[in-house]
């Protein structure tokens, strides 16, 4: 008999412990999922701390509608603060910075006062301008229309422009062509690697308009990234990806149309990956932080980013929480069914935006 109670007090024991252990883990279970949803639940919250993640991470420049209703470019931290207008020119139009590879030289685009930039051809408007990094120091390389589409050599000493004639390689102290390419193509966005063996574009390609490519800087040899609605492509620092913006076929009932999305894939056009899309928006001008780890970007309501008007919304987020799609998606959610809803880090509004972690300013 006290045998057999024995080996009650024991099953009961093993039962109790079975219990209590399986209680454990449903409650951890529990707070975790509640965890989650709270996560979820508060994108002010993600977005605050990415915010502080971000703040002390370089400078971003781009360009904006000043006071006086003209565009200049400006500068801020990554988190918005400490904004400045480093041209501050009333008597034109500047747009598109582009910063050298070793960030000691600016290139943008200088238009007549009242001129509208346009989304698709503002690499031929205006005259290119060179400046010190900060904005200083102004010159300009050429005339109205000279130079389109300039982007830097990897030592900055040259730069890549594209006309309808080619691609062409401009040493930046005598102005003189060095060689030049077929452009194959490629009729706007040119891009040089930071690596300079290659060129992204966007162009024509068998018989696709609308996109995005890559051309052997040496040779001339294209590839095809994408060939459907696409463009607006720049590097990932490191030379084997490129960023660009995209809009899909057969979006509807979301929009006939369609919204423009992020990608990224690699330079032979494989592993597309969708870093951000949210009906309602077209997403422009992205481009990565100088490590990789964050997309900066706009986006607009209208297609095309918002140049012929004031720009839009620019926003930041962690290429580690990709893809992101924010809201309801009737066309992407079933693409991308772990995909996350943030956070993502909205700023002021501008256009053509770029990312430095040099420390161009003092505060």
């Amino acid at each position: 008999m006290r045998m057999n109670n024995e080996r009650l007090v024991k099953t009961m024991n093993h039962s109790i412990r079975i219990t209590v252990f399986g209680s454990l883990i449903m409650i951890a279970g529990l707070c975790a999922a509640s965890s989650l949803r709270a996560a979820q639940d508060s994108p002010q919250d993600g977005a605050a701390a990415l915010i502080q993640e971000i703040k002390s991470k370089g400078w971003i420049l781009y360009c904006a509608r000043s006071d006086n209703g003209s565009w200049d470019l400006f500068a801020s931290r990554p988190d918005g603060s400490h904004k400045r207008n480093i041209t501050n020119t009333p008597d034109f139009e500047e747009a598109a910075p582009l910063l050298s590879h070793d960030n000691q030289k600016l290139l943008f685009r200088r238009l007549p006062k009242g001129a509208t930039i346009d989304h698709d051809l503002w690499g031929f408007q205006g005259r290119l301008i060179v400046a010190d990094a900060d904005g200083s120091n102004p010159r300009a390389l050429g005339e109205d229309k000279e130079f389109p589409w300039a982007s830097w050599s990897p030592d900055g000493r040259r730069i890549a422009c594209l006309d309808r004639k080619g691609i062409h390689i401009v040493d930046v102290q005598s102005r003189q062509t060095i060689r030049s390419l077929p452009r194959k193509g490629i009729y706007q966005q040119l891009f040089w690697s930071p690596d300079g063996k290659w060129f992204t574009g966007t162009g024509n390609h068998a018989g696709a308009q609308w996109s995005v490519v890559r051309m052997d800087a040496l040779t001339g040899e294209l590839n095809p990234i994408v060939t459907f609605q696409s463009c607006t492509p720049d590097w990932r620092p490191d030379s084997n990806r490129i960023i660009f913006s995209s809009r899909p076929a057969n979006q509807s009932p979301t929009n006939s149309y369609g919204w423009t999305q992020l990608y990224i894939a690699d330079g032979d056009g494989q592993n597309m990956q969708l870093i951000y899309g949210e009906d309602g928006f077209h997403i422009y001008g992205g481009v990565l932080s100088p490590d990789g780890a964050y997309a900066l970007f706009t986006k607009c309501t209208a297609d095309g980013g918002g140049a012929e008007e004031a720009g839009a919304p620019m926003c930041i987020m962690r290429m580690s929480d990709a893809p992101v799609i924010a809201g309801p998606s009737p066309f992407l959610e079933p693409k991308y069914p772990g995909a996350n809803s943030g956070p993502v880090a909205p700023l002021t509004g501008g256009w053509e935006p770029i990312w430095t972690y040099a420390e161009l300013f003092s505060e």
